[in-house]
């Protein structure tokens, strides 16, 4: 699980079957420990339809729980509040 959540922590939201090819887990296993994850709380995980040529494919789109990844380095920086 702990690969998991390293996975979602460095390329941020995935699909499950995104994550297995990372981890080398198989699907069904990435699958049966979102389920652990979402129970404690540590993934978000929503269902997603997605169309590949045309045919209907059914994946979760998994997201770690209240984490908010380091800002890109080369951003633009944030515009100034309007002083009257």
């Amino acid at each position: 699980m702990n690969g998991i959540l390293e996975c979602l922590k460095r390329h941020g939201e995935q699909l499950d079957w995104e994550i297995a090819a990372t981890t080398g887990m198989s699907l069904q296993s990435v699958r049966q420990a979102m389920s652990h994850l979402t129970a404690s709380g540590d993934v978000i995980v929503c269902r997603s339809i997605r169309y590949k040529n045309g045919k209907e494919v059914e994946a979760l789109l998994c997201r770690v729980s209240g984490y908010i990844p380091p800002a890109i380095p080369g951003r633009k920086p944030k515009p100034h509040p309007v002083r009257k």
